[in-house]
């Protein structure tokens, strides 16, 4: 028996929020807004934490500074009831931070990398690839280390019989180095967005970037924001599924993350892989009726009793 569902394998970092802000920003210049939230932050911390609260049981690895932001990311790791022991602590690198600005359903994010850049396969303790079913990476082109190891990490896990996701999430530098041919086929759920998608393979449309990873891919979900998500399957056949709509969106943070936690906390259970989308459709809607990535995600119960009040069954 595994003890772990899912290690969650990433970057973390504080998320500053602000809201309700007067305008965008402009050099030499001030702005006032007027709600802040200091909270755990990092695409990768937001699905674990909302994965667990869905009952799913996570373990998460990454590497932090020895500082207050970094106690504040693994006290609130705990307080979400994921397990910590994978942990690196660092002394050289501080915890990475990220200023978000957010505008109703978009937002503009900078970000500090610290620690997150630094953390390489040596630094991970190799008992969680057989401690786990499964193996969730995210955030992929804000972990430099992370990304120049990719390939033996993905061998590794085939090696246990681990599956594994993979969320590339946004490029800051948008170069994309990453080579997706030898990638996906080590991956069993690829999880971008359109764009990223698009960006990715070089592609200008959704269709020509599904076209060019089909040699590749195993199975694949596209998330398409308020237009919902297309489900690939390493047969070819697809699935696009509408979204359950939140007509008084607080903010749309995490919400991609969200989706992630929902559908492999069903993919974990043996569940397939359309009741996974589905399941993913409803708590990334969900997550849009509270402030954070992590806000709407108090219980499994609490969430599907929202996911009902939207329209899933």
């Amino acid at each position: 028996m595994k003890q772990f569902d899912v290690v969650a394998l990433g970057e973390l970092n504080v998320d500053l929020i602000l809201n309700r802000i007067d305008g965008a920003p402009e050099v030499g210049k001030e702005k006032f807004c007027q709600d802040m939230i200091l909270t755990l932050g990092s695409s990768t911390a937001i699905f674990a934490a909302n994965a667990a609260a869905l009952g799913t049981k996570v373990a998460f690895c990454g590497m932090i500074g020895n500082d207050s932001f970094g106690d504040l990311v693994e006290k609130s790791l705990k307080a979400k009831n994921v397990d910590t022991r994978y942990l690196v602590h660092q002394n050289q690198y501080a915890t990475g931070a990220t200023i978000c600005l957010n505008y109703n359903e978009d937002r503009a994010n900078v970000t500090y990398q610290g620690a997150m850049d630094f953390m390489r396969l040596s630094d991970i303790n190799k008992e969680l690839f057989q401690n786990t079913k499964h193996i969730h990476i995210s955030s992929i082109f804000m972990q430099t280390g992370l990304r120049e190891d990719i390939m033996n990490v993905l061998q590794l896990a085939k090696q246990n019989g681990v599956t594994v996701s993979l969320d590339t999430q946004w490029d800051p530098a948008e170069t994309w180095q990453l080579d997706y041919t030898k990638v996906l086929p080590l991956i069993d759920l690829f999880l971008p967005n359109e764009k990223e998608l698009m960006c990715l393979t070089g592609s200008k449309s959704i269709e020509e970037g599904i076209n060019k990873i089909a040699p590749y891919v195993n199975n694949a979900v596209i998330k398409c924001g308020n237009q919902g998500s297309l489900l690939i399957k390493k047969d070819g056949s697809t699935n696009l599924l509408k979204p359950y709509l939140n007509t008084n969106v607080v903010d749309a943070i995490g919400a991609g993350d969200s989706f992630n936690a929902g559908f492999i906390s069903r993919f974990v259970q043996g569940d397939d892989l359309e009741t996974c989308q589905k399941y993913g459709n409803m708590t990334g809607a969900v997550n849009t009726t509270a402030a954070g990535g992590t806000g709407a995600f108090t219980s499994k119960d609490d969430v599907e009793a929202k996911g009902h009040a939207l329209g899933w069954n």
